[in-house]
């Protein structure tokens, strides 16, 4: 087998045993508002995290391009509290508009 499917295997058998680890938790350790303070500001960190690297890497390099400006509008729509499908919407169009040009 090669070490491929070794890591996929490893994987899901990581996946797997976290989602077990969690179910096991007792439920009066998962009400303390400071856990959910946390776990809420660890998925906004991951989500900020994606964003970043999605955003400004390629290869493994910083790019600064067409996405960077579509980040850009699609926050600016965000803070104007426009609906998020016109966020996206926006972003997209502008990222195209700028591939298309250049």
């Amino acid at each position: 087998m090669s070490a491929t499917w070794w890591a996929v295997l490893g994987g899901a058998a990581a996946c797997y045993l976290t989602k077990l680890a969690g179910h096991r938790v007792p439920a009066h350790w998962l009400a303390q508002p400071r856990v959910a303070r946390v776990s809420a500001l660890v998925t906004v960190a991951l989500l900020a995290a994606l964003v970043g690297v999605q955003t400004f890497t390629s290869g493994g390099a910083l790019v600064l391009d067409a996405r960077v400006v579509a980040l850009a509008v699609a926050a600016v729509a965000l803070a104007l509290r426009a609906p998020f499908i016109v966020v996206v919407i926006l972003a997209a169009a502008v990222a195209a508009l700028l591939r298309a040009v250049g």
